[in-house]
């Protein structure tokens, strides 16, 4: 282990110490909070332009920490996890003043003269778990929105990449004092249990795996902590008979191995029209080679995975179905090549679990029932892909499809844009964020309606009488 990640905190979960500074930790916050510090404008716009100013000055660790982790290649760190979280940045400073503006909404007439208004009022304590497969974006991307409102902010990054979270915690260090945001590290499991069966959040933002999701939620519920969960799925790509095929080929083939597969929203699996086969498989097996040469084992934009133990479970899917290409490993370097599989079936592991690496299996159909029956099979997707020239054919499958966000000829840049929000639907997740989405996820809408004291209706006081036919009136 680096001396890096010795200094991040990495602590034993085990014992009274540890129970100690997070009770200590936790009192902070509550008292920063509560003394009205992170409410006013000026604050919230402070602090976005340090985490903004710590972004550009650990440029360099965090591209060196990332291909530490897992050998993401600079360009994809760049352009995947510091590139959009300053874009999230600079979005959120130059519509902060209008977010936190009070927002007067219509009033109905028995109440005039009165006036309506929402109030974006700060929720207090939050808790943000971020994942591995994106360590850096999905820890900080979070933290834009709850500092946005007017939180604080205990943040536990993924220790699964390890180096990420060295650097996540020493930049927060820092430039920002615990009472305001705190990182801890450790074990994923034990200082959950510590912190969500222990302590009421006022808000829990966690992205991961649908089997921790469903704890997460768990423990929260013992305390009425509210809860955003950014979960998976089997997101599918369809590509019709309609489509560019050799397009399609390009944007699915970058979707899917960026990142070495390992990112919640690629392309789970194909569902490829029987007319294009042929051309697109072609098309695609062409894109990789261009991509990544002819042994992208070789190629320095290609990463690696992230364990032993994601590599183990991703090389059994190689058993399923046919190769029609790749298929080739090296587990000294956790390498898995990019790799299509056909005629996988429907009971096989594949096609019943999130792949989340770089193996593609595609099914070929006729008919769109073939294409709803398919996904009917792995509901509420996270992300949709139609690849097609047809727009009715991809208003079709968006309206009769349950799925978080998605593109039409195209994949993952919905990720890239702070106005669309991001969230998933049933088992995908619970809640959306990004831009002004983020924002309201943490805060609390106060309604409130003013009334001025130059008028008041007698109508609404006892004795009655035969005031009823008016209220009538006024209510139809």
């Amino acid at each position: 282990m680096s001396t890096l990640v010795k200094e991040a905190g990495l602590v034993n979960t085990g014992d009274q110490q540890f129970a100690a500074e997070i009770k200590k930790i936790y009192g902070r916050q509550q008292a920063f909070f509560e003394s009205g510090a992170t409410r006013s404008y000026a604050f919230r716009k402070a602090q976005l332009s340090k985490v903004k100013h710590a972004v550009k000055k650990y440029e360099n660790k965090i591209i060196e920490a990332l291909t530490k982790d897992f050998s993401k290649p600079p360009f994809e760190t760049y352009g995947t996890e510091i590139g959009p979280l300053l874009t999230e940045i600079r979005h959120t400073i130059g519509s902060l003043k209008n977010w936190m503006r009070p927002q007067r909404v219509g009033t109905p007439l028995p109440f005039l003269p009165s006036s309506s208004w929402t109030y974006s009022d700060p929720l207090g304590i939050t808790l943000i778990i971020s994942p591995w497969n994106y360590p850096f974006l999905l820890m900080m991307r979070p933290v834009i929105s709850s500092m946005a409102a007017g939180n604080t902010m205990i943040l536990k990054p993924s220790e699964i990449s390890a180096h990420t979270a060295a650097v996540i915690t020493e930049m927060i260090r820092e430039y920002f004092d615990e009472e305001y945001i705190a990182v801890i590290n450790g074990d994923g499991e034990a200082v959950g249990n510590e912190l969500l069966n222990n302590y009421h959040f006022d808000h829990v933002f966690f992205t991961g795996s649908v089997n921790v999701g469903k704890s997460i939620m768990q423990m929260a519920a013992k305390h009425l902590s509210p809860v955003t969960l950014e979960l998976g799925g089997k997101s599918p790509c369809i590509v019709d008979r309609e489509a560019d095929v050799d397009f399609a080929a390009k944007k699915i083939a970058w979707g899917k191995m960026l990142n070495a597969g390992q990112t919640c929203v690629a392309p789970d699996y194909l569902l490829l029209h029987e007319d294009v086969k042929d051309k697109f498989l072609a098309s695609f097996k062409k894109v990789i080679i261009e991509m990544y040469g002819s042994d992208p084992k070789q190629s320095p934009d290609f990463a690696r995975i992230i364990s032993d133990r994601r590599f183990r479970a991703l090389v059994k899917f190689l058993g399923d179905g046919e190769i029609l290409f790749g298929g080739e490993t090296d587990a000294s370097e956790r390498y898995i090549a990019p790799t299509v599989i056909l005629n996988v079936k429907k009971e096989d592991a594949i096609m019943k679990e999130e792949i989340f690496g770089p193996i593609l299996p595609v099914i070929i159909y006729r008919e769109r029932q073939e294409v709803f029956q398919h996904i009917a099979a792995n509901p509420y997707p996270l992300a949709l892909y139609v690849f097609s020239a047809n727009k009715e054919t991809s208003e079709h499958y968006i309206a009769n499809i349950r799925f978080g966000g998605g593109c039409v000829n195209n994949t993952l840049i919905h990720l890239g844009n702070p106005d669309l929000p991001f969230g998933g639907v049933g088992t995908s997740g619970i809640g959306q964020y990004h831009g002004e989405h983020g924002f309201d996820t943490f805060t609390q809408v106060k309604s409130i309606m003013k009334t001025p004291t130059w008028f008041d209706a007698p109508l609404w006081y006892p004795p009655y009488k035969n005031n009823i036919k008016w209220i009538k009136k006024i209510f139809r």
